[in-house]
């Protein structure tokens, strides 16, 4: 795959070298024209993937659909209101298999960068009942597990999980610890026993002093009245209210996982978060984004690392 340097010099996807040039252009059906390059050395001819590589459709129509998915409309209403502005329109399996396909390119992308939030991340869970299969009836238990900074209201780390074991609790809030650049200084979250070892594993457990490295507070909302763990509880709220209409995920799990993955992306560099005013990542990270198309932004960057 052909990258571009700082010095918006173009490599050859194929021998890599930097001795190219600008050959002709390709006439597309949907997407105008594309600029193709030749490379001196192996005599080849390539186009720039710009995260768009083969795609059919306009990278502002893939990018507008995605967004009105995550803002809640469904991918048949997404097809419809396509349908009234593109005369080319895409099918509703088309739209989710976008959804899918940046949802994993852009997370390669944004799980990278390093996060400057306060010394409180907040953990918690959501139930659901995922169809077992698009082809059968019955449903499965699973669940959304998640953390947030409270102050900056960054969604740190999520997965979509069969269950909330010890071991898949410890590797979410593992992967929480290694993206933070500031030390922890507390870890919030509900009763649910499996925090207790996971919190003490990951941030370890000191024997001379007899205590644990973080601070561990555990809000059992059944036994505290009026204790309640705002941040994270109103990120969920949204979460559901998007997501109470999917049948069922699909019946699969990879589906829930990539849907959810850009729900997080969506809620952290896309929405407005209205506590802050700001969009999440504005406060935790140094990530500039200057569009105001920011979903083409991002696949852009994240085309660039590949």
């Amino acid at each position: 795959m052909e990258t571009q340097n700082t010095k918006n010099k173009i490599i050859c996807r194929f021998c890599k070298s930097e001795n190219t040039i600008k050959w002709t252009t390709r006439k597309t059906e949907n997407r105008g024209l594309i600029q193709r390059y030749k490379c001196k050395d192996c005599n080849k001819t390539f186009t720039l993937d710009d995260g768009f590589f083969r795609m059919r459709n306009s990278p502002q129509k893939i990018t507008q659909a995605v967004d009105l998915f995550y803002r809640g409309a469904s991918t048949r209403g997404t097809q419809e209101h396509l349908g009234m502005f593109f005369p080319h329109n895409a099918d509703h399996s088309t739209i989710l298999r976008w959804v899918w396909k940046y949802a994993k390119v852009i997370s390669k992308f944004t799980d990278k960068l390093r996060l400057n939030i306060s010394e409180e991340i907040q953990f918690d869970e959501i139930e659901y009942h995922r169809r077992k299969s698009h082809k059968s009836k019955g449903t499965e238990e699973n669940f959304f597990i998640d953390g947030v900074c409270p102050t900056t209201r960054f969604m740190i780390a999520s997965e979509y999980s069969k269950c909330r074991s010890k071991k898949k609790i410890t590797a979410i809030i593992s992967s929480a610890k290694e993206r933070t650049t500031n030390k922890i200084q507390m870890v919030t979250t509900d009763g649910l026993n499996a925090y207790i070892g996971a919190v003490k594993k990951v941030f370890g457990y000191s024997l001379k002093e007899g205590k644990q490295s973080v601070f561990h507070n555990r809000v059992v909302t059944s036994k505290q009245e009026d204790v309640f763990n705002y941040p994270i509880e109103r990120l969920h709220n949204n979460v559901r209210a998007r997501t109470k209409v999917f049948r069922g995920f699909h019946g699969s799990l990879r589906s829930a996982n990539l849907i959810l993955k850009g729900y997080e992306i969506y809620y952290n560099f896309i929405r407005i978060n209205q506590a802050i005013n700001k969009r999440p990542y504005e406060l935790a990270t140094d990530l500039k984004l200057k569009e105001n198309n920011k979903w083409l932004e991002l696949i852009k960057m994240s085309s660039q690392l590949y």
